[in-house]
């Protein structure tokens, strides 16, 4: 190991481990929060756009391709997720040579999935969107939209694991740079393509897949200038199964999370359907919002990640702990505050996407009563990330499908058969409200149940080439 990566470690170790786990948590979420809340503003403003158009069916194409964005993000949090929490206990003990190899296997393997969905959505372009939820008026829109999505899907993937090994890292700074780039470009394209061009719901496609590839070139381009510890290049990635094993056990839950999400959308979509365009636009509206609220507790839980297994790596038990019961009631809190906001606000919220009076009474209901069960939130997002992060993917896994769909899913089958649209609304809010009462004590008995610290081995036994 040269002088100068050898110094790096050391100093990003030191950080990692000494400095004060409130004022660490707070400088490694702030940046990626803002990261979360422009991927979702920009996620919004293609909505917002897209809704001056005049026909409500452009409005629910947005929601129905949703979809496509969720299964894109699944894979790419998967791998992100698998590799970084590796990466970040392999730097925690100092192996950097082999979190390399986990950044490297990571990054190739989700560009590859990228490529493949990109083809076979392309492919099966109409029946996709079918699938999705589409109506007949909704389906041209959909296709037109969902084609320029599929095109940006190698970019989406592979962006994903970029962004989430420079914020296990410890630099979610860099990451914060790459991903607001691409979302700033993208609500300056979108009225410029959508209205200037006349392009209509294909420029909002458009604007969003340049911006993608522009965030994606961003992001690799750090690893190119060596700003981080691992190394990216083909003759690093895993030959064996084990590796590839660890990223994807490690990851699963974020892909169950993700993956499940998308299933919920179609479903959601589907149940919606016999209310209407109105209904499928005003439910895909509400999750946009809901969305941007629940960045902020998952870019504060994502602040609190790399800490949480770097430290566990490094065997410092009590900041782990420290940093669990932390973020936990920060996020509560921050995430109580701006629900209770969009709850004041709800009518005026959904009205800047539709004007309707139909589009914003269901949404507003829905809105609303997704604020009040949103507090609950920060109980399984800060479960689920805990266990990830320090490679424990059984809980981590049962926890993440309970907040993701396998309570809503259910739900949203029976309920809308007795309660009509009603039943659809509080769906979500039940979910919710279900993984944090099973995720807080398991939480808290692992906690308990933590070993005091240890010694951290000095040693670097590998070498940086």
């Amino acid at each position: 190991m040269n002088q100068k990566m050898e110094t790096s470690v050391d100093n990003q170790y030191k950080k990692m481990t000494e400095t004060p786990v409130a004022r660490l948590i707070i400088t490694l979420g702030i940046p990626t929060t803002i990261s979360m809340l422009i991927t979702n503003i920009y996620n919004m403003a293609d909505s917002y756009f897209v809704s001056r158009l005049p026909s409500i069916s452009a409005g629910g194409a947005t929601s129905v391709v949703f979809g496509i964005m969720s299964i894109l993000q699944a894979f790419g949090f998967m791998f992100g997720h698998g590799a970084g929490s590796n990466i970040s206990r392999m730097l925690g003990s100092k192996h950097v040579e082999r979190a390399s190899t986990y950044a490297s296997t990571g990054f190739f393997l989700a560009l590859l999935c990228g490529l493949g969905i990109m083809a076979g959505g392309l492919i099966f372009l109409e029946p996709l969107m079918r699938l999705l939820g589409s109506t007949e008026t909704i389906l041209p829109y959909a296709m037109k939209y969902g084609r320029w999505i599929l095109i940006a899907a190698p970019a989406m993937t592979a962006s994903c694991v970029l962004n989430n090994i420079l914020r296990y890292e410890g630099k979610a700074m860099l990451a914060m740079i790459g991903l607001t780039t691409g979302g700033i470009l993208n609500i300056a394209l979108d009225p410029l393509f959508i209205f200037a061009f006349d392009m209509g719901i294909g420029g909002a496609g458009l604007a969003t897949a340049l911006s993608q590839y522009i965030s994606f070139s961003i992001l690799l381009s750090m690893f190119l200038r060596k700003k981080t510890q691992s190394r990216l290049s083909v003759r690093r990635i895993a030959r064996d199964f084990k590796t590839v094993g660890d990223i994807v056990v490690t990851g699963l839950p974020s892909f169950a999370r993700q993956g499940l999400n998308s299933v919920s959308t179609m479903v959601l979509n589907a149940q919606a359907k016999p209310f209407g365009d109105a209904a499928i636009a005003a439910m895909g509206y509400v999750g946009r919002t809901s969305s941007l609220i629940f960045s902020v507790g998952l870019g504060i839980g994502q602040g609190f990640q790399p800490v949480s297994g770097f430290n566990y790596g490094a065997k410092k038990y009590s900041r782990v702990k420290k940093g669990t019961l932390f973020t936990l009631g920060f996020g509560m809190a921050l995430i109580g505050i701006i629900s209770a906001v969009c709850f004041g606000f709800a009518p005026q919220i959904i009205s800047l996407f539709r004007p309707e009076a139909e589009v914003i009474q269901i949404g507003s209901e829905a809105l609303r009563l997704m604020c009040v069960f949103l507090l609950f939130l920060p109980i399984s997002v800060v479960g689920t990330m805990l266990f990830q992060s320090i490679g424990k993917s059984v809980p981590a896994l049962i926890l993440s499908c309970l907040q993701s769909g396998a309570v809503f899913i259910p739900l949203c089958l029976i309920l809308p058969y007795r309660y009509g649209i009603f039943g659809i609304e509080i769906s979500q809010p039940i979910a919710y409200f279900t993984a944090a009462l099973v995720s807080l004590p398991v939480t808290l008995v692992f906690l308990k149940r933590l070993p005091k610290d240890e010694s951290p081995d000095k040693e670097i036994k590998n070498e940086i080439e």
